[in-house]
């Protein structure tokens, strides 16, 4: 079964990934990835970091000459702004230092909890790990998911819907359906709307964000194509493969929901208005709505994946809350750490890469397979036993 890790600190020597279960002969490389690395880094409102890390991928396992061996591949991304913070930083024994030490929490953020659950009197050691850097890594790991999925002629692609007060409804489904010019208008866009008139709105809002010293968050959505019926389980609890999918986005840090199909929206409709009628067309089954999202039960029905998620407003503002210091009790300003000001665009990239990421562990659990012949082989039988098992309505 495919599995990851991330590891590393956001002003540390660098970041490194592993991911373990891939078949062997799977052709990858740096330039694989580096699109989806550039695009984390994209996005109006992104702060003073993006400009330092070139965020470059290396392979240190698992490949070589091109190919997985079928052994972890690990990712190593270097932190070219560790030369800036290696005395505050390094890993070598050194006495305590007041040097970028932080003692005022920031509310919203991980400080105050890890502070107390760890231990750590100096706050960066919560800071360090639980900053949003540590998504470099997933994003890499999961752009080596997305090679894996191409094997299945699966395609993940997201657009950014708002950002603050600033929305729109989305693209039509036409649109959705033709991943290169949805791409392109995205790319065009510098918070990946593919709206013009909407993404000119949003850039606005964050300006005027940024100028009150503020935050913004926003939706995003994220959807897959090319899915097969049948993966995930409603065996289990841990098996619906909605819930995972919905686990492996909230763990992204600032997302605070996630919904799929028509979400919440469904709660307020009758039942004829949200279940997808199943039809048949000729000698096929069809479906004429995806209010599902692509699940039922927790399995997959082999209609598109539809996810959107929420992100809050990052927790660091340049006009900060009020906090207290922990070291002398005092009423306090909020600490304040180089920040961005929006970053609902990279997160859609990020939430490309969690999608890809779990739905290359269901094809891993369902398909299997120690090298791509044999993945390839397993899920030709796939496709052909369930073209049987729909035999009987389809009139053979």
């Amino acid at each position: 079964m495919i599995r990851f890790l991330t590891a590393g600190e956001s002003h540390g020597p660098g970041l490194t990934g592993v991911i373990e279960g891939l078949p062997a002969g799977l052709e990858i490389a740096p330039d694989d990835l580096a699109g989806d690395m550039a695009r984390r880094k994209m996005g109006y409102g992104r702060g003073g970091r993006m400009a330092i890390e070139t965020d470059a991928v290396r392979f240190v396992s698992g490949v070589r000459k091109g190919r997985t061996l079928g052994s972890p591949v690990t990712v190593w991304i270097e932190n070219r702004d560790f030369r800036n913070w290696e005395q505050v930083m390094g890993a070598e024994p050194a006495p305590e230092s007041a040097e970028r030490a932080v003692h005022v929490p920031r509310p919203g953020h991980a400080d105050l909890v890890g502070g107390v659950k760890y231990g750590h009197r100096d706050l960066r050691n919560v800071l360090e790990r639980a900053s949003a850097r540590e998504t470099a890594t997933r994003v890499a790991l999961g752009a080596v998911a997305r090679k894996y999925l191409g094997l299945f002629g699966v395609s993940v692609r997201s657009c950014v819907l708002s950002i603050g007060d600033v929305s729109f409804p989305g693209p039509p489904e036409d649109l959705w359906n033709d991943p290169a010019s949805l791409r392109e208008r995205t790319m065009a866009s510098e918070v990946f709307c593919p709206d013009p008139d909407t993404s000119g709105r949003m850039v606005e809002a964050i300006r005027t964000a940024k100028k009150a010293g503020d935050t913004l968050g926003g939706i995003f959505e994220v959807r897959a194509t090319g899915l097969p019926i049948g993966l995930g389980s409603y065996s289990q609890w841990d098996q619906r493969l909605d819930g995972r999918l919905a686990q492996g986005l909230l763990s992204i840090q600032a997302i605070k929901g996630v919904e799929f199909g028509l979400g919440f929206t469904a709660a307020r409709l009758p039942g004829s208005r949200v279940h997808d009628p199943v039809l048949r067309e000729g000698e096929s089954l069809t479906r004429p709505s995806n209010g599902s999202g692509g699940l039922e039960g927790g399995v997959t029905n082999g209609l598109p994946l539809v996810v959107r998620v929420a992100m809050k407003p990052i927790a660091t503002l340049y006009s900060p809350l009020p906090s207290v210091d922990l070291r002398s009790g005092e009423e306090s300003p909020a600490s304040v750490e180089r920040s961005d000001i929006c970053a609902v665009p990279a997160a859609s990239v990020v939430g490309e890469a969690m999608v890809c990421l779990i739905l290359a562990q269901a094809f891993s659990e369902k398909i299997g397979g120690d090298s791509v012949e044999e993945v390839r082989e397993h899920y030709a039988v796939l496709r052909r036993l369930q073209m049987e098992r729909l035999a009987p309505w389809r009139g053979a």
